[in-house]
């Protein structure tokens, strides 16, 4: 965090400029009103003390002329000839507090610490707005990889285009949410989506379930039923593990896509329809198709546009940000005002390997999040074979210091020492890791 220091008492300036870079900030100070306000344009800050009587052009003044031009910068009013008419004047005109002389440096210390968490909030969720784009366009889907930038380029390109996508990805990558962000984004999205499971039905049933049926079509059919292609037409059908679908069911899909037509069971009239088809599988279709297993003409019509998705551990960099979004939705959901993570357990959560991708890391932070009995998820929130893993991984016991020390020195190599990101995954303040990185020798550049 960059700050000013603005006043034309060199002593002021001289303590204020020892005190702030101790705690790890980047100080720069000035002598009059002008002076700020003319380095103001080509060097801006995140918070100035600011001094009300200065010579030449007031604190007040000062305050006027910058807040409006620079929003985001916080400014802390410094006098010693306070009124409350002044207060009120200051706040009115943006300051963000107001502090009498003579200065205490524990409350200069403190009122700095706060403005850089309220900073640091600010980035959190400006950066949290950059990966969730608009819910209408993208629903829940976050990364900022590059393989995450690939689907997201290929989800933009194809989505309006109304051909058929297949998606490919292990369980549990978000395969129905690429879908969904498709059909969002496209022509059809005021229209309806509707998904199905293909795996683990008999024909039969799968046939009614997308079909429907005419009443009378078979004992227990006292009614006629849409089936949900008819349901969806206009908008998208999304058809999940589509390599489980039998055979046999495989080529009346087939027939749907090419005439773009059903015939409900025991009818004798078609029905026309107009949907767009997206279809998913964990399984290597390709294969299916060699062995005969998968009808490799319906291969090729849903396989028109084809999205790869990337397994958690080849998007590693987007661990940090599922993590906080998880960590915010599920606080949200239970009630709770969860702020933090103890580093120990954040560590776990960016080591493991997650076999079960993005859903299982879903799933373990919702269960931390409903078990945490404070404002912080701490180790024991955790399933206990991560808590397990946590001192296993390393092949002996390690104290917490030495967990820590070890944590804290690869989040500083993955980030090459860019110490604003290593605090960030962190989730702690940048004084707060300047002075950890003191007390574990380790180096900050």
């Amino acid at each position: 965090m960059r700050i000013a220091v603005i006043d034309d008492e060199e002593i002021v300036r001289s303590r204020l400029h020892k005190a702030l870079t101790k705690e790890g900030y980047t100080v720069e100070t000035y002598g009059s009103g002008e002076e700020f306000l003319n380095a103001l344009e080509h060097s801006p800050v995140d918070l100035a003390f600011l001094d009300i009587s200065l010579p030449g052009i007031s604190g007040l003044e000062v305050l006027k002329h910058a807040k409006p031009k620079f929003p985001e910068m916080e400014i802390i009013l410094m006098t010693g000839y306070s009124s409350i008419e002044s207060v009120i004047d200051s706040v009115r005109q943006g300051a963000f507090y107001y502090v009498a002389k003579p200065l205490k440096l524990d409350e200069i210390r403190h009122l700095a610490s706060k403005v850089y968490d309220r900073k640091r909030l600010l980035d959190e969720n400006r950066a949290l707005k950059t990966v969730l784009s608009p819910v209408d366009g993208w629903g829940a889907m976050i990364g900022v990889s590059s393989p995450m930038k690939e689907v997201f380029r290929l989800i933009e390109k194809v989505a309006p285009l109304d051909c058929n996508v297949l998606i490919q990805g292990e369980s549990g990558t978000g395969k129905e949410l690429v879908a969904r962000s498709i059909h969002r984004q496209s022509r059809r999205k005021d229209r309806a989506f509707v998904a199905f499971n293909c795996g683990g039905f008999t024909e039969e049933l799968i046939a009614s379930e997308l079909f429907g049926y005419q009443r009378g079509a078979f004992t227990g059919a006292t009614a006629t039923k849409i089936g949900i292609l008819e349901t969806a037409s206009g908008g998208t059908a999304f058809m999940d593990e589509i390599a489980d679908m039998p055979l046999s069911m495989q080529g009346k899909l087939l027939r749907v896509i090419q005439e773009k037509q059903i015939m409900r069971v025991g009818a004798n009239k078609p029905i026309q329809l107009d949907l767009r088809f997206i279809a998913a599988t964990n399984k290597d279709l390709k294969k299916a198709v060699q062995e005969v297993r998968f009808r490799e003409d319906l291969y090729f019509r849903l396989n028109v546009v084809q999205i790869n998705l990337p397994g958690l551990m080849d998007r590693k960099e987007d661990l940090p940000l599922l993590i906080d979004f998880f960590t915010q939705k599920y606080s949200t959901k239970f009630s709770k005002k969860i702020s933090n993570m103890e580093q120990i357990a954040r560590q776990i959560l960016l080591s493991y390997s997650y076999p079960g991708n993005v859903r299982e890391l879903e799933n373990i932070v919702e269960r931390a999040v409903a078990l945490a009995e404070s404002e912080s998820i701490t180790l024991n929130d955790l399933p206990p074979d991560l808590r397990e893993y946590s001192v296993t991984q390393y092949g002996k016991w390690l104290t917490y210091e030495e967990q820590e020390r070890d944590y804290i020195k690869r989040v500083l190599k993955f980030t090459d020492h860019n110490l604003g990101r290593t605090a960030k995954i962190l989730n702690l303040p940048r004084t707060t890791l300047w002075r950890k990185l003191k007390k574990y020798g380790l180096s900050q550049s």
